[in-house]
């Protein structure tokens, strides 16, 4: 019964931080939140193993991003065969800013939007995100600085009153 305690407030604390880091990854609450869950289940099927890792949570964000990136796979390639040329346009979120940085997130290649979520969401060391992606540090603090500028350069776009909410 201790477990299924530890499991349930490692779950509590844990829960909302990876479902928000996700939702930036996959623009949809909705998915983000099922691919966190998924990944809680996989975790507490593992749980003697999971908890004696020194950060389970990290454990269940590499599950999550990779259930996220396998999902996101099958849909683009669903949606590739099933339209073929037809693109249906993403509804606006309620938050003009919100809307403007997950658009500006989005349009950057898989690997910088990765490393700029895990780096400036998720407060992961550089040196951590690179153990988990499996590339060289100096990789990921190329991808960062490639983001950085590319998102400045997307978001300097707005009035300069919008920048400021940024």
């Amino acid at each position: 019964m201790t477990e299924h305690r530890e499991f349930a407030e490692f779950y509590s604390a844990s829960f909302q931080k990876l479902a928000a880091a996700l939702y930036v990854y996959t623009g949809d609450l909705a998915e983000a939140q099922d691919v966190v869950q998924e990944a809680m289940i996989r975790a507490l099927a593992r749980w003697s193993t999971v908890s004696t890792y020194d950060e389970p949570a990290a454990w269940v964000r590499r599950v999550a991003w990779n259930i996220a990136t396998s999902r996101w796979r099958r849909v683009r390639r669903g949606l590739e065969l099933a339209s073929r040329g037809h693109r249906e346009e993403p509804a606006p979120g309620p938050e003009p800013d919100r809307v403007a940085i997950v658009a500006a997130l989005s349009d950057l290649p898989t690997r910088q939007r990765q490393a700029v979520i895990l780096h400036y969401l998720e407060d992961l060391p550089i040196a951590e995100i690179a153990a988990m992606i499996g590339v060289a540090e100096g990789t990921v603090k190329s991808w960062l600085h490639r983001a950085r500028t590319t998102l400045a350069d997307r978001l300097s776009e707005l009035a300069p009153e919008e920048v400021d909410r940024v």
